[in-house]
Protein backbone atom coordinates (compact mmCIF):
# COMPACT_ATOMS: atom_id res chain seq x y z
CA UNK A 1 0.00 0.00 0.00
CA UNK A 2 3.14 2.26 -0.28
CA UNK A 3 1.52 3.83 -3.03
CA UNK A 4 -1.82 4.54 -1.35
CA UNK A 5 -2.84 7.84 -0.30
CA UNK A 6 -3.75 8.44 3.20
CA UNK A 7 -7.23 8.99 2.31
CA UNK A 8 -7.58 6.25 -0.08
CA UNK A 9 -6.18 4.07 3.28
CA UNK A 10 -9.09 5.46 5.26
CA UNK A 11 -11.41 5.02 2.37
CA UNK A 12 -10.76 1.37 2.45
CA UNK A 13 -10.96 0.74 6.13
CA UNK A 14 -14.13 2.71 6.10
CA UNK A 15 -12.39 5.13 8.48
CA UNK A 16 -12.37 8.59 8.96
CA UNK A 17 -8.97 10.77 8.67
CA UNK A 18 -9.12 12.29 11.56
CA UNK A 19 -6.70 15.45 10.88
CA UNK A 20 -4.70 16.68 7.47
CA UNK A 21 -2.25 14.16 7.00
CA UNK A 22 1.30 15.10 5.87
CA UNK A 23 2.31 11.99 3.84
CA UNK A 24 1.59 11.48 0.20
CA UNK A 25 2.27 7.96 0.12
CA UNK A 26 0.67 4.92 2.16
CA UNK A 27 2.00 2.65 4.61
CA UNK A 28 5.44 0.16 4.91
CA UNK A 29 3.10 -2.45 6.06
CA UNK A 30 0.20 -2.93 9.13
CA UNK A 31 1.07 -3.96 12.64
CA UNK A 32 -1.01 -4.87 15.91
CA UNK A 33 1.91 -4.75 18.42
CA UNK A 34 3.32 -1.40 19.39
CA UNK A 35 6.32 -2.77 20.65
CA UNK A 36 7.08 -3.62 16.84
CA UNK A 37 6.00 -0.41 14.94
CA UNK A 38 8.68 0.92 12.63
CA UNK A 39 9.39 3.87 10.19
CA UNK A 40 6.26 3.63 7.89
CA UNK A 41 4.12 1.43 9.31
CA UNK A 42 0.41 1.55 10.45
CA UNK A 43 -0.27 0.54 13.68
CA UNK A 44 -4.36 -0.35 14.43
CA UNK A 45 -5.25 -0.13 18.03
CA UNK A 46 -7.08 -3.39 18.69
CA UNK A 47 -9.95 -3.56 21.55
CA UNK A 48 -8.85 -6.53 23.40
CA UNK A 49 -10.25 -7.77 26.70
CA UNK A 50 -8.14 -6.44 28.75
CA UNK A 51 -6.33 -4.03 26.93
CA UNK A 52 -7.60 -1.06 24.31
CA UNK A 53 -4.44 -1.01 21.79
CA UNK A 54 -5.49 2.66 20.73
CA UNK A 55 -3.92 3.53 24.55
CA UNK A 56 -0.77 3.01 22.55
CA UNK A 57 -1.32 5.00 19.75
CA UNK A 58 1.11 7.97 20.94
CA UNK A 59 3.73 5.42 21.65
CA UNK A 60 3.24 4.06 18.04
CA UNK A 61 3.58 7.48 16.75
CA UNK A 62 6.25 8.38 18.83
CA UNK A 63 8.40 5.00 17.10
CA UNK A 64 7.93 6.54 13.39
CA UNK A 65 4.65 5.07 12.08
CA UNK A 66 3.60 6.11 9.13
CA UNK A 67 -0.28 6.44 11.31
CA UNK A 68 -2.31 4.74 13.57
CA UNK A 69 -5.51 3.45 13.23
CA UNK A 70 -7.76 3.69 16.27
CA UNK A 71 -11.14 4.86 18.04
CA UNK A 72 -12.10 7.88 17.87
CA UNK A 73 -11.61 9.04 21.34
CA UNK A 74 -7.76 7.70 21.01
CA UNK A 75 -7.52 9.48 17.89
CA UNK A 76 -8.68 13.09 19.27
CA UNK A 77 -6.31 12.50 22.16
CA UNK A 78 -3.36 11.48 19.99
CA UNK A 79 -0.48 14.10 18.65
CA UNK A 80 -0.81 16.53 15.78
CA UNK A 81 -0.97 15.04 12.21
CA UNK A 82 2.40 16.36 11.38
CA UNK A 83 3.30 13.00 13.68
CA UNK A 84 1.92 10.63 11.47
CA UNK A 85 -1.85 10.04 9.88
CA UNK A 86 -4.71 9.65 12.50
CA UNK A 87 -7.53 7.31 11.33
CA UNK A 88 -10.30 6.45 13.07
CA UNK A 89 -12.91 4.19 13.09
CA UNK A 90 -15.45 2.84 15.74
CA UNK A 91 -14.25 -0.51 15.11
CA UNK A 92 -10.99 -0.76 14.44
CA UNK A 93 -10.60 -4.54 14.17
CA UNK A 94 -13.79 -4.32 11.33
CA UNK A 95 -11.66 -1.76 9.81
CA UNK A 96 -8.68 -3.98 9.69
CA UNK A 97 -10.58 -6.86 7.96
CA UNK A 98 -11.72 -3.95 5.33
CA UNK A 99 -8.58 -2.57 4.75
CA UNK A 100 -7.34 -6.21 4.04
CA UNK A 101 -10.32 -6.82 1.25
CA UNK A 102 -9.40 -3.54 -0.21
CA UNK A 103 -5.69 -4.79 -0.68
CA UNK A 104 -6.69 -8.58 -1.77
CA UNK A 105 -8.99 -6.71 -4.60
CA UNK A 106 -5.80 -4.66 -5.73
CA UNK A 107 -3.59 -7.74 -5.94
CA UNK A 108 -6.02 -8.88 -7.88
CA UNK A 109 -4.59 -12.28 -7.07
CA UNK A 110 -6.32 -15.64 -6.62
CA UNK A 111 -7.23 -16.81 -3.47
CA UNK A 112 -7.60 -20.02 -1.82
CA UNK A 113 -9.44 -20.52 1.81
CA UNK A 114 -8.22 -23.94 3.83
CA UNK A 115 -10.34 -25.15 6.49
CA UNK A 116 -11.38 -28.26 8.43
CA UNK A 117 -11.50 -30.40 11.28
CA UNK A 118 -7.89 -31.40 11.66
CA UNK A 119 -5.16 -30.94 8.60
CA UNK A 120 -5.77 -27.73 7.65
CA UNK A 121 -2.23 -26.22 8.37
CA UNK A 122 -0.66 -28.97 6.84
CA UNK A 123 -2.36 -28.96 3.74
CA UNK A 124 -2.09 -25.23 3.48
CA UNK A 125 1.58 -25.74 3.67
CA UNK A 126 1.73 -28.73 1.55
CA UNK A 127 -0.50 -26.23 -1.47
CA UNK A 128 1.66 -23.51 -0.89
CA UNK A 129 4.92 -25.63 -1.67
CA UNK A 130 2.94 -26.50 -4.44
CA UNK A 131 2.75 -23.65 -5.93
CA UNK A 132 5.49 -21.95 -5.47
CA UNK A 133 7.58 -23.01 -8.48
CA UNK A 134 5.27 -21.72 -10.99
CA UNK A 135 3.55 -18.39 -8.40
CA UNK A 136 4.37 -16.21 -6.08
CA UNK A 137 2.55 -17.42 -3.28
CA UNK A 138 2.10 -16.04 0.11
CA UNK A 139 0.44 -18.53 2.93
CA UNK A 140 -0.77 -18.11 6.46
CA UNK A 141 2.25 -17.93 8.50
CA UNK A 142 1.88 -20.56 11.74
CA UNK A 143 -1.22 -19.62 13.57
CA UNK A 144 -2.50 -16.45 11.68
CA UNK A 145 -5.94 -17.78 10.80
CA UNK A 146 -8.50 -15.90 13.09
CA UNK A 147 -10.01 -12.31 12.39
CA UNK A 148 -7.25 -10.37 13.29
CA UNK A 149 -4.46 -13.44 11.52
CA UNK A 150 -6.00 -13.47 8.60
CA UNK A 151 -6.47 -9.74 7.40
CA UNK A 152 -2.48 -9.30 8.76
CA UNK A 153 -1.42 -12.23 6.03
CA UNK A 154 -3.58 -10.40 3.12
CA UNK A 155 -1.79 -7.27 4.14
CA UNK A 156 1.93 -8.65 4.70
CA UNK A 157 1.33 -9.99 0.94
CA UNK A 158 3.30 -7.80 -1.46
CA UNK A 159 2.52 -6.16 -5.39
CA UNK A 160 2.89 -8.82 -7.80
CA UNK A 161 1.86 -11.68 -4.96
CA UNK A 162 -0.44 -14.07 -7.46
CA UNK A 163 -2.17 -16.61 -5.05
CA UNK A 164 -2.97 -16.04 -1.26
CA UNK A 165 -3.18 -19.51 0.53
CA UNK A 166 -5.56 -18.33 3.68
CA UNK A 167 -5.97 -20.68 6.85
CA UNK A 168 -9.26 -20.22 8.20
CA UNK A 169 -10.18 -21.52 12.17
CA UNK A 170 -13.47 -22.10 13.26
CA UNK A 171 -14.32 -21.72 16.57
CA UNK A 172 -18.52 -21.04 16.55
CA UNK A 173 -20.60 -20.97 14.26
CA UNK A 174 -20.17 -17.77 11.66
CA UNK A 175 -16.49 -17.87 12.00
CA UNK A 176 -15.30 -18.61 8.53
CA UNK A 177 -18.51 -17.02 6.94
CA UNK A 178 -16.37 -13.71 8.41
CA UNK A 179 -13.35 -14.81 7.45
CA UNK A 180 -14.11 -15.61 4.03
CA UNK A 181 -15.68 -12.56 3.81
CA UNK A 182 -12.41 -10.60 4.43
CA UNK A 183 -10.84 -13.21 1.65
CA UNK A 184 -13.57 -13.35 -0.82
CA UNK A 185 -11.97 -16.81 -1.76
CA UNK A 186 -11.92 -18.22 -5.07
CA UNK A 187 -11.09 -21.53 -4.05
CA UNK A 188 -12.14 -23.17 -1.21
CA UNK A 189 -10.98 -26.38 0.64
CA UNK A 190 -12.26 -28.31 3.23
CA UNK A 191 -9.63 -30.98 4.31
CA UNK A 192 -12.16 -32.76 6.63
CA UNK A 193 -14.98 -32.93 9.24
CA UNK A 194 -14.50 -34.41 12.28
CA UNK A 195 -15.56 -34.33 16.04
CA UNK A 196 -14.02 -30.80 16.72
CA UNK A 197 -15.39 -27.94 18.81
CA UNK A 198 -18.16 -29.87 19.78
CA UNK A 199 -18.27 -28.41 23.30
CA UNK A 200 -19.38 -25.23 21.32
CA UNK A 201 -22.00 -26.67 18.39
CA UNK A 202 -22.94 -29.61 20.03
CA UNK A 203 -23.08 -31.85 16.81
CA UNK A 204 -20.82 -33.08 13.94
CA UNK A 205 -23.80 -31.94 11.86
CA UNK A 206 -23.54 -28.28 12.91
CA UNK A 207 -19.72 -28.61 12.41
CA UNK A 208 -19.79 -29.52 9.08
CA UNK A 209 -22.52 -26.24 8.33
CA UNK A 210 -20.30 -23.88 10.03
CA UNK A 211 -16.96 -25.72 8.02
CA UNK A 212 -19.39 -25.54 4.59
CA UNK A 213 -19.93 -21.33 5.27
CA UNK A 214 -16.48 -21.54 2.89
CA UNK A 215 -18.66 -22.74 0.00
CA UNK A 216 -21.37 -20.46 0.63
CA UNK A 217 -19.12 -17.53 0.56
CA UNK A 218 -17.74 -18.55 -3.13
CA UNK A 219 -19.00 -16.57 -6.00
CA UNK A 220 -21.16 -18.57 -8.64
CA UNK A 221 -18.13 -20.67 -10.40
CA UNK A 222 -15.84 -20.90 -7.76
CA UNK A 223 -14.34 -24.23 -7.08
CA UNK A 224 -15.34 -26.12 -3.92
CA UNK A 225 -12.48 -28.80 -2.91
CA UNK A 226 -14.01 -31.36 -0.59
CA UNK A 227 -13.31 -35.20 0.74
CA UNK A 228 -15.15 -37.51 -1.76
CA UNK A 229 -17.79 -39.46 -0.28
CA UNK A 230 -18.50 -37.19 2.89
CA UNK A 231 -22.31 -37.21 3.32
CA UNK A 232 -22.06 -34.12 5.86
CA UNK A 233 -20.85 -32.10 3.14
CA UNK A 234 -23.51 -33.19 0.71
CA UNK A 235 -26.38 -30.72 1.42
CA UNK A 236 -23.79 -27.56 1.10
CA UNK A 237 -23.23 -28.52 -2.11
CA UNK A 238 -24.03 -25.64 -4.96
CA UNK A 239 -24.97 -25.99 -8.49
CA UNK A 240 -23.23 -22.35 -9.21
CA UNK A 241 -19.94 -23.27 -8.22
CA UNK A 242 -17.60 -25.96 -9.44
CA UNK A 243 -16.93 -29.20 -6.45
CA UNK A 244 -13.52 -31.10 -6.99
CA UNK A 245 -13.51 -34.30 -5.00
CA UNK A 246 -10.48 -35.70 -3.07
CA UNK A 247 -9.40 -39.23 -2.10
CA UNK A 248 -10.43 -42.61 -2.94
CA UNK A 249 -13.22 -42.63 -5.55
CA UNK A 250 -12.56 -38.70 -5.23
CA UNK A 251 -12.08 -36.84 -8.38
CA UNK A 252 -8.44 -36.43 -7.26
CA UNK A 253 -7.72 -39.87 -6.38
CA UNK A 254 -4.26 -40.18 -6.35
CA UNK A 255 -0.61 -38.53 -6.65
CA UNK A 256 1.03 -37.96 -10.09
CA UNK A 257 4.24 -40.22 -10.76
CA UNK A 258 6.35 -37.19 -11.03
CA UNK A 259 4.98 -35.65 -7.74
CA UNK A 260 7.94 -36.01 -4.69
CA UNK A 261 6.34 -35.70 -0.92
CA UNK A 262 9.39 -35.37 2.02
CA UNK A 263 7.16 -38.15 3.83
CA UNK A 264 4.83 -41.17 3.65
CA UNK A 265 2.30 -40.75 6.07
CA UNK A 266 -1.19 -41.85 5.00
CA UNK A 267 -3.10 -38.46 6.53
CA UNK A 268 0.04 -36.23 5.40
CA UNK A 269 -0.43 -38.34 1.11
CA UNK A 270 -4.84 -37.28 1.95
CA UNK A 271 -3.85 -33.67 2.95
CA UNK A 272 -1.11 -33.78 -0.58
CA UNK A 273 -4.34 -34.55 -2.46
CA UNK A 274 -7.04 -31.75 -1.41
CA UNK A 275 -3.68 -29.37 -2.24
CA UNK A 276 -3.38 -30.81 -5.68
CA UNK A 277 -6.80 -30.46 -6.12
CA UNK A 278 -6.52 -26.84 -5.17
CA UNK A 279 -3.31 -26.08 -7.36
CA UNK A 280 -5.24 -27.58 -9.80
CA UNK A 281 -8.03 -25.15 -9.89
CA UNK A 282 -6.11 -22.01 -9.83
CA UNK A 283 -4.21 -23.59 -13.01
CA UNK A 284 -1.41 -25.47 -11.77
CA UNK A 285 -0.06 -28.71 -12.10
CA UNK A 286 2.68 -29.78 -9.56
CA UNK A 287 5.40 -31.41 -10.49
CA UNK A 288 8.70 -32.70 -8.98
CA UNK A 289 9.54 -32.32 -5.59
CA UNK A 290 7.79 -30.48 -3.58
CA UNK A 291 9.21 -28.43 -0.61
CA UNK A 292 7.33 -28.54 2.66
CA UNK A 293 8.02 -26.04 5.43
CA UNK A 294 5.94 -27.22 7.89
CA UNK A 295 4.66 -24.86 10.53
CA UNK A 296 6.01 -25.28 13.84
CA UNK A 297 4.77 -28.37 16.32
CA UNK A 298 2.88 -29.68 13.64
CA UNK A 299 4.42 -32.56 12.82
CA UNK A 300 8.11 -31.67 12.82
CA UNK A 301 10.61 -34.61 13.26
CA UNK A 302 13.51 -34.31 15.58
CA UNK A 303 16.25 -36.45 15.74
CA UNK A 304 18.28 -36.84 18.97
CA UNK A 305 21.37 -39.00 19.75
CA UNK A 306 21.10 -42.70 20.37
CA UNK A 307 18.80 -42.60 17.07
CA UNK A 308 15.99 -41.46 18.50
CA UNK A 309 13.27 -39.45 16.77
CA UNK A 310 10.51 -37.16 18.39
CA UNK A 311 7.84 -36.51 16.73
CA UNK A 312 6.59 -32.68 17.58
CA UNK A 313 2.65 -33.01 17.08
CA UNK A 314 1.32 -30.81 20.10
CA UNK A 315 -0.24 -28.03 18.27
CA UNK A 316 -3.41 -29.42 18.88
CA UNK A 317 -5.70 -32.83 19.11
CA UNK A 318 -8.85 -34.10 18.14
CA UNK A 319 -9.97 -37.69 17.95
CA UNK A 320 -9.11 -37.63 14.17
CA UNK A 321 -5.87 -36.18 14.24
CA UNK A 322 -5.35 -38.51 17.13
CA UNK A 323 -5.88 -41.43 15.34
CA UNK A 324 -3.86 -40.17 11.88
CA UNK A 325 -0.81 -39.12 14.23
CA UNK A 326 -1.14 -42.92 15.71
CA UNK A 327 -1.02 -44.82 12.44
CA UNK A 328 1.91 -42.45 11.47
CA UNK A 329 3.84 -43.38 14.16
CA UNK A 330 3.32 -47.27 13.33
CA UNK A 331 4.13 -46.88 10.19
CA UNK A 332 7.14 -44.53 10.76
CA UNK A 333 9.07 -46.02 13.40
CA UNK A 334 11.72 -48.10 13.40
CA UNK A 335 12.16 -49.38 17.21
CA UNK A 336 10.46 -48.86 20.37
CA UNK A 337 6.95 -46.55 19.41
CA UNK A 338 6.49 -44.39 22.50
CA UNK A 339 3.62 -42.10 22.66
CA UNK A 340 2.96 -38.83 24.93
CA UNK A 341 -0.97 -38.06 25.10
CA UNK A 342 -2.57 -35.17 26.34
CA UNK A 343 -5.98 -33.86 27.15
CA UNK A 344 -8.16 -33.83 23.46
CA UNK A 345 -9.97 -30.26 24.88
CA UNK A 346 -13.99 -28.91 23.91
CA UNK A 347 -15.06 -32.55 22.77
CA UNK A 348 -18.17 -31.77 25.25
CA UNK A 349 -20.47 -34.39 26.67
CA UNK A 350 -18.33 -37.33 25.05
CA UNK A 351 -15.35 -36.31 25.94
CA UNK A 352 -14.44 -39.80 28.15
CA UNK A 353 -15.38 -42.17 25.09
CA UNK A 354 -13.41 -40.25 23.12
CA UNK A 355 -10.30 -40.39 25.16
CA UNK A 356 -10.81 -44.16 25.95
CA UNK A 357 -10.71 -45.06 22.21
CA UNK A 358 -7.83 -42.94 21.94
CA UNK A 359 -6.56 -45.40 24.41
CA UNK A 360 -7.75 -48.57 21.98
CA UNK A 361 -5.95 -46.87 18.78
CA UNK A 362 -2.80 -46.62 20.98
CA UNK A 363 -2.91 -50.66 21.36
CA UNK A 364 -4.05 -51.41 18.39
CA UNK A 365 -1.07 -49.23 16.58
CA UNK A 366 1.25 -51.02 18.61
CA UNK A 367 2.47 -48.35 21.06
CA UNK A 368 4.87 -49.81 23.42
CA UNK A 369 4.97 -47.13 26.22
CA UNK A 370 2.37 -44.45 26.83
CA UNK A 371 2.68 -41.61 29.24
CA UNK A 372 -0.93 -39.30 29.49
CA UNK A 373 -0.95 -35.98 30.55
CA UNK A 374 -3.66 -34.14 31.91
CA UNK A 375 -6.98 -35.41 33.90
CA UNK A 376 -8.70 -36.29 30.91
CA UNK A 377 -6.05 -38.37 29.42
CA UNK A 378 -6.36 -40.26 32.30
CA UNK A 379 -9.30 -42.48 30.22
CA UNK A 380 -6.62 -43.20 27.22
CA UNK A 381 -4.81 -45.19 29.70
CA UNK A 382 -7.93 -46.55 31.05
CA UNK A 383 -7.96 -48.75 27.68
CA UNK A 384 -4.74 -48.90 26.98
CA UNK A 385 -3.18 -52.39 26.82
CA UNK A 386 -0.35 -52.12 24.63
CA UNK A 387 2.69 -52.33 27.37
CA UNK A 388 3.92 -49.90 30.34
CA UNK A 389 2.14 -46.89 30.86
CA UNK A 390 2.95 -43.64 33.18
CA UNK A 391 0.63 -40.61 33.75
CA UNK A 392 1.50 -36.71 34.62
CA UNK A 393 -0.89 -34.29 35.92
CA UNK A 394 0.53 -31.60 34.00
CA UNK A 395 2.93 -30.83 30.77
CA UNK A 396 5.54 -29.75 33.50
CA UNK A 397 5.52 -33.05 35.18
CA UNK A 398 5.34 -34.85 31.89
CA UNK A 399 8.39 -32.65 31.07
CA UNK A 400 10.48 -34.12 34.01
CA UNK A 401 9.50 -37.41 33.55
CA UNK A 402 9.82 -38.68 30.13
CA UNK A 403 13.14 -38.13 28.94
CA UNK A 404 14.76 -40.54 31.43
CA UNK A 405 12.26 -43.29 30.32
CA UNK A 406 13.43 -43.18 26.55
CA UNK A 407 15.73 -45.97 25.39
CA UNK A 408 18.07 -45.66 21.83
CA UNK A 409 15.58 -45.90 18.54
CA UNK A 410 12.88 -44.59 20.27
CA UNK A 411 10.37 -42.62 17.96
CA UNK A 412 7.84 -40.36 20.19
CA UNK A 413 5.13 -38.98 19.03
CA UNK A 414 4.27 -35.89 21.72
CA UNK A 415 0.43 -34.60 20.60
CA UNK A 416 -2.07 -33.03 23.10
CA UNK A 417 -4.45 -30.19 22.77
CA UNK A 418 -2.66 -26.59 22.89
CA UNK A 419 -3.82 -25.77 26.11
CA UNK A 420 -1.83 -28.58 27.23
CA UNK A 421 1.57 -27.15 26.53
CA UNK A 422 2.94 -30.24 25.51
CA UNK A 423 5.80 -28.04 23.45
CA UNK A 424 7.80 -28.20 27.18
CA UNK A 425 8.29 -31.77 26.79
CA UNK A 426 9.42 -31.77 23.33
CA UNK A 427 11.81 -28.96 24.71
CA UNK A 428 12.95 -31.39 27.74
CA UNK A 429 13.89 -33.83 25.03
CA UNK A 430 15.86 -31.79 22.81
CA UNK A 431 17.42 -30.03 26.17
CA UNK A 432 18.55 -33.74 26.68
CA UNK A 433 19.67 -34.59 23.49
CA UNK A 434 21.86 -31.72 22.92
Amino acid sequence: MRDWSPDRVAQAAGARLAAPASHAGGPARVVIDSRAVGAGDLFVGLIGENVDGGRFAAQALESGAWGVLVGPSHAEAAPAANSGVLLAADDPLAALGRLATAWRRALRAQVIGVTGSTGKTSTKDLLAGMLAPQRRVVATAQNLNTEIGLPLTVLGAPPGTEVLVLEMAMRGAGQIAELAAIAEPDVGVIVNIGPVHLELLGSVDAIAATKAELIAALEPGGTAVIPAGEPLLEPHRRADVHTVTFGPGGDVAELPPGLTLPFTSAHMRANALAALAAARAVGVEPAGEVNVALSNMRGQRIELPGDIVVVNDCYNANPMSMRAALDDLAASANGRRVAVLGDMLELGPGETAFHEEVGETATTTGVELLVTVGPLARHIGATFEGGPQHHADDARAAAALVPDLLEPGDTVLVKGSRGVGLEVVARALEAKGD
